[in-house]
């Protein structure tokens, strides 16, 4: 007797377009959905754009540190722009397609920045470490060179975790091309395979999480350092300045791992699709969107540059900086 999945397989190609989860039949809701998505693109992209100029023209900002959290801004710019602009479109043109191709491309960069961006928020651990715990030798081994070599090797951990990821799922033969969701995710591909090769894919994620969960570690352990040598700071003005530079971020991290392990360590549930959109949402903007808040709000430098870029009165004076 021929099974369903086994009735199904040959009516699939591997270049069939994917059908996204469908927002809403309804043209007042998916024009709805089309400005709350908006609104949070370009929140997220104001306030990372913020971050980068800043860093860029205050020339006191060019210190190791914002110069990693400048880069964090463009990953989270561009983590933010794989999901949500082609989300909007479907939605102002009542499409629910994407093709196979744009679901691989959307998966692997999906993959590229968010693994780059976990990378950097763990060198950036590191850069506080060495800032606090050995301040006296804290430029010769922060240098110009080392940062910039950090940086790039954070992309190349992005790039190689993207292409692991994206191979191991796009192997898999699948049964369906209606994706329960208005992205191409891991777990919503997955349960449209047709065959034992997902297992593949959970293997990766597997190892993933546990390279996640080893940086993380090492992230909570420089913290314990880092806050033991604060303590013994004699002066509470050091002591604040040193958390300011820390705390920020701490909570970007914890936001980063908590919205990451919603995603894909989230049994599979029979809860309506709309709050389950809602939670999706969640979890692909609120890094992106929280970020430049987070900094800003708890960084005094980063509201004091944020200052002087709005009240700036002298403007012929910001372009000799910028060459």
């Amino acid at each position: 007797m021929t099974s369903p999945v086994a009735d199904r397989r040959p009516n699939l190609t591997s270049s069939s377009d994917f059908l996204l989860l469908e927002l809403s039949e309804v043209r007042e809701l998916r024009i709805l959905h089309f400005f709350l998505f908006l609104a949070l693109y370009l929140t997220a992209m104001i306030g990372n754009l913020l971050i980068v100029t800043v860093v860029v023209l205050d020339h006191h900002l060019h210190t190791p540190m914002y110069f990693f959290l400048m880069n964090l801004a463009l990953m989270d710019m561009c983590t933010i722009s794989v999901i949500i602009p082609k989300s909007m479109a479907n939605s102002l043109m009542n499409s629910r397609t994407i093709s196979y191709s744009g679901c691989v491309a959307q998966m692997f960069f999906l993959f590229f920045f968010g693994g780059s961006d976990f990378a950097l928020l763990t060198i950036m651990a590191h850069d506080r470490y060495v800032a606090i715990c050995n301040p006296l030798q804290y430029e010769a081994i922060m240098n110009k060179g080392a940062c910039t070599q950090l940086v790039i090797l954070s992309w190349i951990c992005g790039a190689i975790n993207a292409i692991i990821h994206t191979s191991g799922t796009f192997t898999m033969t699948f049964c369906s091309h209606v994706v329960d969701q208005f992205f191409c995710g891991v777990p919503e591909l997955m349960r449209l395979s047709c065959d034992d090769l997902y297992l593949v894919e959970v293997g990766l994620l597997v190892f993933s999480c546990s390279v996640v969960s080893g940086c993380f570690v090492f992230i909570i352990t420089t913290y314990v350092l880092i806050f033991s040598a604060v303590l013994r700071m004699p002066s509470a003005q050091g002591r604040q300045k040193a958390l300011s530079t820390c705390i920020p971020h701490l909570t970007v991290v914890s936001v980063f791992v908590l919205t990451g392990l919603f995603a894909y360590t989230k049994p599979p549930s029979n809860i309506s699709s709309v709050l389950d959109l809602g939670f999706a949402v969640i979890y692909t903007t609120s890094p992106s969107l929280l970020n430049p808040f987070i900094y800003s709000m708890r960084n005094k430098e980063i509201r004091t540059a944020l200052w002087k870029l709005f009240h700036q009165r002298h403007f012929p004076n910001i372009i000799p900086s910028l060459l």
